[in-house]
């Protein structure tokens, strides 16, 4: 006798409904884990980009808060108010932008030897 001459048995038919409802159900959360691992690629990143705008920012105020307290103490130590508040808080404008530029990499840091790759 062969296995085509009889009908298949309630329960293989049952396995393989089983077996084909699981395969779905593994292809659907294969599906689902890689898009939260892009979520999670994609929200990573963007806290890289806010802890670089807070560093930024940071150095930009630092520098300006600098200049402005030099200029204070100097101009009650040669009472020449305000001019030299208004003359470093100047000067640490612009050393709060020249900083910036050089952490965001337009501005060459100094002392930086010259590579050796580049000749």
């Amino acid at each position: 006798m062969t296995t085509q001459n009889h009908p298949e048995e309630p329960g293989e038919r049952q396995n393989a409904e089983l077996d084909a409802r699981l395969d779905q159900l593994k292809s659907r959360l294969h599906r689902e884990d890689s898009k939260a691992s892009q979520k999670v690629e994609r929200s990573g990143s963007g806290n890289l980009e806010l802890a670089q705008g807070l560093k930024l920012g940071a150095e930009f105020a630092s520098g300006i808060l600098v200049g402005a307290g030099l200029g204070y103490v100097i101009d009650g130590w040669l009472d020449s108010s305000p001019f030299g508040l208004i003359i470093f808080l100047l000067l640490g404008f612009a050393a709060g932008v020249l900083n910036v530029l050089r952490s965001v990499g337009k501005v060459e840091k100094p002392f930086e030897k010259p590579r050796d790759d580049l000749k």
